[in-house]
């Protein structure tokens, strides 16, 4: 192998991909790119901006260009910024998590940010995560993943990480749903929908340890790259 490798985490929302795919980053000694923190920048930028939600659709591509978002290798991750300011909570706002699936659905969004996303895996040894890096932003990646678990776990799992704290069944319930709904709108889109790479491995998280999902990880890589 001429270079590192690049390993590919896709699954839906709260499947683990992210911190999954950082800790697999850390025990290989490689860089982690969360594409998904990509897409809340721009969602941001446009917010900041003024754009009104309804006109994002409308867009090209080319009407982005005014916004210099970039990733800056830091250490294990990349971080992102926009011009020369670097983002952080504000791409976990919940006025960017509650837009930023129906912007990343936009052919001109995907297509906008795709050089930048592939600019990052350029030496190798990265791990990605998201919901189209095995199929369309790095379709010749030496290991791919498939995440998925069970659909009450996931919103379990998605609630304890923005409240800190057990849902109750309601609010379980609620979480349930809107997850639901993302997972068929990715699934459905026209451009890069959600789904299971050619070749890539599939994870059921549902009832295993982060331990447990990480190791299974680590050694799915070390046989397709050893030697």
């Amino acid at each position: 192998m001429e270079r590192p490798p690049i390993i590919t985490l896709d699954g839906p929302a709260g499947s683990g991909k992210s911190t999954t795919a950082r800790e697999v980053a850390r025990r290989l000694g490689f860089r982690h790119l969360d594409s998904g923190a990509l897409y809340r920048a721009l969602t941001f930028a446009l917010l900041s901006a003024g754009i009104r939600e309804e006109e994002w659709p409308l867009l090209p591509q080319e009407a982005f260009d005014r916004f210099r978002i970039w990733l800056r290798p830091s250490g294990p991750r990349f971080q992102v910024l926009l011009g020369d300011r670097l983002l952080e909570e504000e791409l976990r706002t919940p006025e960017v998590t509650a837009r930023v699936s129906p912007l990343s659905a936009l052919p001109a969004v995907r297509a906008w940010l795709l050089e930048a996303q592939r600019q990052a895996g350029r030496e190798g040894a990265l791990v990605a995560d998201g919901r189209d890096m095995g199929t369309v932003v790095f379709p010749d990646a030496e290991v791919k993943i498939f995440l998925t678990a069970d659909l009450k776990e996931r919103a379990f799992r998605r609630f304890l990480e923005r409240q800190d704290r057990r849902p109750s069944e309601e609010e379980l319930e609620e979480e349930a749903r809107n997850i639901r709904e993302r997972d068929e709108r990715d699934s459905s889109r026209s451009v890069a929908p959600l789904k299971k790479a050619e070749g890539a491995m599939e994870v059921d998280t549902s009832d295993l340890t982060f331990e447990a999902q990480v190791g299974v990880i680590i050694n799915h890589v070390k046989v397709l790259t050893r030697g």
